[in-house]
C-alpha cells in the first residue's frame, strides 16, 4: 500500500479526530507526516505511536510566526512540500457556551472562530503555494463543513468560517493553474462525523444511543460518519488518482444535501 510512497505531508489539527484519521493514513500509504497542532504532546505521541515516518510539530495556525517555523523545519528536513491538509478549526462552543447567532453574537467571539479557521486555511495555503512552487506540484486539502454549504442559525461564525474555506479552496485552484503549476486545492465538507467534539454534546450517560439517534435523524444513511470516512477522501485527493480534480468540493453527509431527507421506515 504505497500510494504516497515517499510524499511528505504537513496536517493540521492533527492530534486527534479527522486529523489524527488522515495522519494514519497518509503514513500507511508510504507518506512522512507532520502531525501539527495546538496540543502539543498528543501531536507527539501520536507520531511516536506511527514511527519513524512521523514527527511532530506545536502549531497554533493562526500565529503567522509559528507557520514559518513549520516552514523552515519542513525544508530543513526534507527540501519540498507535496500535501497540505488544512484540517484545524473550531465551533466557537470549546469553552462555556456563548451566543453564536446573527444577532447575539460578539464580535470577539466572531473573530476569535475566524482566526483558527479562516485565517489558519489562508496561512496553510500560503505556506503550501510558497513550498510548492519549487517543485510546482502538490495538493491542499481544505476540511470546509457542510456548515459551509447551508446556513446555521446557531453558530453563525462557524458557518462563515467554513463558507469562506469552500471559496478560497477554489480561488487557490484557480491561481495554481495560472501559474501553470500542478498544484491542486479542494475541499472536503463532512457533517456528522463522530469525533471527540461532539461528546461533550452525546455524554456517556443512559441516553447516549437516543442522543446519537437524535442528531442523525434527517441524515438518508441514519448514522454518524466517522474519521476514517473522512480520511479516505482525503487520501483520494491527495494521490495520484485525483490528478484531474482541483477546485472542487466533496461532500461527506451521509446523503443529508442531497435533497429531501429520505428516511426509513420503522418497522
Amino acid at each position: 500500500m504505497t500510494r504516497l510512497n515517499g510524499k511528505i505531508a504537513a496536517i493540521t489539527g492533527a492530534a486527534r479526530g479527522i486529523g489524527a484519521a488522515i495522519a494514519r493514513q497518509f503514513h500507511d500509504q508510504g507518506a512522512i507526516v507532520w502531525i501539527s497542532d495546538i496540543k502539543g504532546d498528543e501531536a507527539q505521541a501520536l507520531a511516536q505511536a506511527l514511527g519513524p515516518r512521523a514527527h511532530a510539530f506545536t502549531l497554533d495556525v493562526a500565529d503567522e510566526g509559528q507557520w514559518q517555523a513549520f516552514s523552515d523545519q519542513i525544508m530543513a528536513s526534507h527540501g519540498r512540500l507535496d500535501i497540505v491538509v488544512n484540517n484545524a478549526g473550531i465551533t466557537g462552543f470549546e469553552g462555556a457556551f456563548v451566543p453564536h447567532d446573527p444577532e447575539h453574537a460578539a464580535l470577539d467571539d466572531w473573530r476569535a472562530v475566524h482566526r483558527v479557521n479562516t485565517d489558519g486555511t489562508f496561512l496553510g495555503c500560503r505556506m503550501a503555494l510558497r513550498l510548492m512552487r519549487t517543485t510546482k506540484t502538490g495538493s491542499i486539502i481544505n476540511i470546509s463543513s457542510r456548515s459551509g454549504l447551508v446556513g446555521i442559525p446557531g453558530a453563525a461564525a462557524y458557518a462563515a468560517s467554513k463558507a469562506a474555506i469552500r471559496n478560497h479552496t477554489k480561488t487557490v485552484a484557480l491561481y495554481c493553474a495560472e501559474q501553470g503549476w500542478t498544484v491542486r486545492c479542494n475541499s472536503i465538507h463532512p457533517a456528522a462525523i463522530l469525533t471527540p467534539m461532539w461528546e461533550p454534546v452525546l455524554s456517556n450517560g443512559p441516553d447516549r444511543a437516543e442522543r446519537m439517534a437524535a442528531f442523525v435523524k434527517d441524515t438518508p444513511l441514519q448514522r454518524f460518519g466517522t474519521a476514517d470516512e473522512v480520511a479516505s477522501l482525503a487520501l483520494f485527493l491527495a494521490c495520484d488518482d485525483s490528478a484531474y480534480i482541483t477546485g472542487a468540493e466533496f461532500n461527506i453527509d451521509g446523503g443529508l444535501l442531497a435533497g429531501s431527507a429520505a428516511i426509513p421506515a420503522r418497522k
